[in-house]
């Protein structure tokens, strides 16, 4: 049997319908085929390869780190210095009272951690999440999302969660003294690029403040640049008592953070001792990658750039068929039509040597959150590609 046969009958299947695109090599904006076809990466792996896809710096670093020591001991007993570094450095971006790390293996498991630790912080149960946002898939945060198509074949999930509407400044009311967290992506990915109204983070803010709640961002999709600035919320002078992070923080490597005062991280190692372990958070190459990743973006200027190939997206993108476009940096929802024609775009567009998506909460919108590095050359092609794409969709809906 070939690899894409292989691949159907002892890879598990996420869907009945998986794109089976052989990949064999990546570099930079572009991902290859077996054959040679190249596909200018249009959704980063889903906002992780935010640097491009084998970044050198990145690259060395894990391979020096390889050469060093792979796992020694689960996290937290050993002082290692990628873990050390990456923390301290971080640390150093982020306002007081950021400054404990607790390291982990992806953004879902940021999640559950500060789930666990804002329950433990606060002696109470519980937690308000925003609807259509996305925390991850197991069973904590996946008890967080609503609407419940990804998750009703899977109840009962976490007793205790209220789900209120987000930008809505009457649904605020639902935080009260029984509410341990609220969790809020600083921007909504998975509803379609969705930013805050002006003044609602400094609300919801001052609401969990007022009722002693912890209030969570999830930065997962929203950190390490994508907005504009290091961090989402840097824009909106708010700042949360717990972070999460993953997906751009390891230019490619798996690896996720909560991120706390020291105070409230305390919480997590006594009465009772490790109250949160895990074997592989924190793995010294992922570490040593994402020190690799910081560094770059610190450094480099593609941070600085993201406001202006947003607006040259932005100035490209325009075509009757459009219904809207969304964008918060380098990360943008078109809205068309419908599902159906969103499919006959990313068909196109695929086709063409350009990978793009949708959106979990909104398949009617066409997903770009390209990597950082991507030049207005290859801005320009992709807007294009994607509006011959959405020429013809609009000629075949109208064909029947």
């Amino acid at each position: 049997m070939n690899l894409r046969q292989l691949f159907l009958q002892h890879v598990a299947q996420t869907s009945a319908f998986p794109l089976m695109l052989e990949i064999e090599r990546a570099s930079g904006m572009y991902l290859y085929s077996p054959d040679g076809k190249s596909y200018l990466d249009l959704i980063a792996g889903i906002g992780v390869s935010s640097l491009g896809h084998c970044p050198p710096p990145v690259v060395e670093a894990a391979k020096a780190q390889m050469d060093r020591y792979l796992h020694t001991l689960v996290y937290g007993e050993f002082v290692l210095a990628p873990q050390v570094k990456l923390a301290s450095l971080l640390s150093e971006q982020l306002p007081a009272p950021l400054d404990s790390v607790y390291f982990v293996n992806s953004g879902t498991e940021a999640t559950e951690g500060a789930m666990k630790l804002a329950k433990r912080y606060t002696g109470r149960a519980e937690i308000v999440a925003c609807k259509k946002a996305y925390h991850g898939s197991t069973q904590g945060a996946a008890s967080l999302m609503w609407p419940k198509d990804f998750t009703q074949a899977f109840h009962p999930l976490l007793p205790g969660i209220r789900h209120i509407e987000y930008n809505c400044e009457w649904c605020l009311q639902h935080i009260t003294a029984q509410t341990a967290a609220v969790v809020v992506e600083t921007v909504q990915g998975e509803w379609g690029v969705r930013k805050p109204l002006p003044g609602y983070l400094k609300q919801l803010r001052r609401r969990c403040t007022e009722v002693g709640a912890l209030l969570i961002f999830d930065e997962i999709q929203a950190g390490y640049g994508r907005t504009g600035t290091l961090f989402a919320f840097e824009q909106y002078d708010v700042v949360p008592d717990i972070l999460l992070l993953a997906k751009g923080m390891g230019g490619g490597m798996p690896i996720g953070a909560f991120v706390a005062s020291r105070d409230v991280m305390l919480a997590l190692s006594e009465k009772p001792i490790l109250g949160h372990i895990t074997t592989f958070g924190g793995h010294p190459v992922s570490c040593a990658a994402a020190l690799a990743t910081l560094e770059t973006l610190l450094k480099e200027h593609y941070i600085g750039e993201v406001k202006a190939k947003e607006a040259l997206f932005l100035e490209l993108l325009q075509h009757p068929a459009i219904v809207e476009v969304r964008s918060a940096g380098l990360w943008l929802a078109v809205e068309l039509p419908s599902f159906g024609f969103v499919q006959r775009v990313i068909g196109h567009c695929l086709a063409q040597g350009l990978i793009t998506d949708w959106f979990l909460f909104n398949d009617r919108s066409l997903r770009i959150a390209p990597p950082l590095i991507i030049t207005a050359e290859q801005i320009q092609w992709a807007c294009e590609v994607i509006l011959d794409g959405i020429a013809i969709a609009e000629q075949e809906s109208r064909q029947g």
